[in-house]
């Protein structure tokens, strides 16, 4: 049975191959304009850095070098139940560098279109594992973004040999080059 967190609490993953499924609902009237959010990660080392720019996941590169962490592809609307967006990753093929996983929900477009999170409903991101489907943990965001144009989900990290799940939903700003700027 799948654990549902709250925000700071973290929950081993213990499962080689996972899936992260992110999935949210727009209020498309609130601004006239389509919602397009986008899922992105940065695989990063010890320093908290990307380990190298092709290990920054999003919807124009899907794939690490090494072919550990894959995006799906880009949903450009969000219509529909369940996963808007997910990311497979499978740790018996990770690099041995990577140390730290951080998930992030940007808005496409934000400003020019006069959107945020606080137009954003039902976000969650869960952790399932990509062998069984089984639902590993689960965290739904209940906080209002009214300002935030992207949005820090979760992290995964690893400690002592183990693999870790951290609940965060951290929004901020500025978009994603606000996350790039930290970890390039």
């Amino acid at each position: 049975m799948a654990i549902n967190l709250q925000k700071g609490q973290r929950q081993n993953i213990n499962a080689p191959k996972f899936t992260i499924g992110l999935g949210w609902d727009a209020n498309n009237s609130s601004t006239g304009g389509a919602f397009d959010l986008d899922a992105s990660v940065f695989v990063l080392g010890e320093n908290k850095k990307l380990i190298a720019d092709e290990f920054f996941v999003f919807y124009n590169n899907l794939q690490t070098p090494d072919k550990a962490v894959t995006h799906t592809g880009d949903n450009l609307t969000g219509d529909g139940d369940g996963d808007d967006e997910q990311i497979k990753i499978d740790l018996t093929g990770i690099d041995s560098r990577v140390k730290e996983i951080i998930v992030v929900v940007t808005i496409h477009e934000a400003d020019s279109r006069n959107q945020n999170f606080g137009q954003v409903r039902n976000s969650f991101i869960r952790v399932f594992n990509t062998d069984t489907n089984e639902e590993i943990l689960k965290y739904e965001l209940d906080e209002d973004f009214s300002i935030e144009t992207a949005v820090e989900f979760g992290r995964i990290y690893e400690r002592n040999g183990e693999w870790k799940f951290e609940a965060v939903g951290n929004g901020q700003r500025e978009g994603l080059a606000k996350y790039l700027s930290l970890y390039q």
